[in-house]
């Protein structure tokens, strides 16, 4: 940042000098050309043309270096073909005669006539009265007067613009030095963070990094409960095996007479746990993107296809709008239909109705049946992992524990109630509406 603002200044100053060099310069030389410009309008109200047609003036120019030779201020008359009128500052020598010219305009320009000393030369060609002879009168001065003035002028600016370039460079040094510095406080948290003597950056840090090392403290948390759910998954998975995988070994060791249907029991029972633990991790790994949406009604019909399938005898209806979407993968939201459809198919008496809607920033799912229902008192322990009413009918015990614990995750509920209109269960699933 240091070295692009450096570069900028620079570019920006040497542009600046550049342009004001050449206004000042074009300003000095104007102020000098004018200068000679009056002294040859003086020289032209003064000419006259004498007896023999020489020109002569009735006052001399008052500048006294007219009349000290070679003092770098000149004048001259001349004319084809005439002999040259020349000031006796020129001494021995004459100015060039120049190009011919169409007009009798006044004209500038450098010369080198003299060798080293250059002169700035103004010229101007008139016809006298009483002389059909055009006179071309020329005063000149050499440039060291002017070109002192103009290195003095450049010097002044190369300082000006050095110091104020220095200047400018400094200020955005330390602007940015300053500006950066908070950083370098949170990478000195960070790495305190690292070597485990914080957990958090804790410093009171300027507005402008405020935001950020809010964002950080987030993440760094987001980051520890995904990892404390790692671990509570994993230590429930490993609680939810041992039991199974104990059955088999005791079947097992004691040469049981059913241990293959010991062991085709368990492994389903495993199976599902597994299954059950892959859905929770699946879902709190797809949580934190802010992309993740599926379409309600594709997946309702997706979910009632196949348990219509599995439970032929059953009838199944849903009603709803069919363009509400949530922030929820499609694969979970799969998941949390199936099972509650599946259950209302399951253990109610052949119906089961299914509600959607939108209301509050939720889309809402209401699934009921005409089964027995649920007492108020065993709604809670309902939703714990393998808890089952009805053991008459194959299953784990997981399908309402699953849908918890996946709409927890999304940050949606899910509640059981009893349904006015079939009679039997009523589960109320809300998850946050997309778009």
């Amino acid at each position: 940042m240091i070295l692009v603002a450096a570069l900028w200044i620079t570019v920006l100053l040497a542009g600046g000098g550049f342009a004001l060099d050449r206004v000042l310069t074009a300003a000095i030389t104007t102020n000098f050309d004018d200068s000679l410009e009056y002294v040859l309008r003086s020289l032209l109200n003064s000419a006259e043309i004498g007896p023999e047609g020489e020109v002569i003036f009735n006052r001399e120019p008052a500048d006294q270096r007219f009349i000290e030779p070679y003092s770098g201020l000149y004048w001259q008359v001349s004319a084809k073909g005439r002999e040259a009128f020349p000031s006796r500052s020129l001494w021995d020598r004459q100015l060039a005669f120049g190009g011919p010219h169409d007009d009798r305009g006044v004209h500038t320009y450098d010369s080198v006539q003299f060798g080293d000393e250059r002169l700035r030369v103004v010229e101007r060609d008139v016809v006298l009265p009483r002389s059909p002879v055009r006179w071309r009168f020329q005063v000149a001065q050499t440039r060291d007067g002017l070109n002192e003035q103009i290195d003095t002028l450049r010097r002044t600016l190369v300082r000006s613009f050095a110091l104020l370039g220095l200047g400018l460079i400094a200020l955005a040094a330390l602007q940015t030095l300053y500006g950066l510095w908070p950083l370098r406080r949170v990478r000195a948290e960070i790495a305190r963070m690292r070597s485990g003597q914080s957990n958090r950056v804790s410093t009171a840090m300027p507005d402008e990094v405020a935001p950020m090392v809010e964002e950080l403290n987030a993440l760094i948390e987001h980051n520890e409960r995904q990892a404390e759910e790692a671990r509570r998954h994993a230590g429930n998975l490993a609680h939810a095996l041992k039991t199974p995988l104990t059955v088999i070994m005791n079947a097992a060791t004691a040469n049981a007479d059913d241990l293959a249907e010991t062991v085709v029991r368990e492994a389903r029972t495993m199976r599902r746990q597994v299954d059950h633990h892959l859905a929770r991790a699946r879902a709190v790994g797809r949580r934190g993107s802010a992309h993740s949406r599926a379409e309600v009604w594709p997946s309702l019909q997706s979910v009632e296809r196949a348990v219509g399938r599995l439970y032929r005898h059953v009838r199944i209806d849903v009603t709803g709008p069919k363009d509400l979407q949530v922030h929820v993968e499609r694969q979970d939201l799969d998941e949390m239909l199936g099972n509650l459809i599946e259950n209302a198919a399951k253990y109610g008496g052949g119906s089961v109705f299914v509600t959607v809607a939108a209301q509050a920033g939720f889309v809402e799912f209401l699934v009921e049946d005409d089964g027995a229902g649920i007492p108020a008192e065993e709604r809670v322990r309902i939703f714990d992992r393998g808890v089952r009413l009805d053991t008459g009918k194959p299953g784990t015990g997981l399908g309402l524990a699953i849908v918890r614990d996946v709409a927890e995750i999304y940050e949606g509920t899910v509640a059981l109630e009893e349904s006015e209109d079939l009679g039997g269960l009523l589960v109320r699933l809300r998850l946050p509406a997309a778009g």
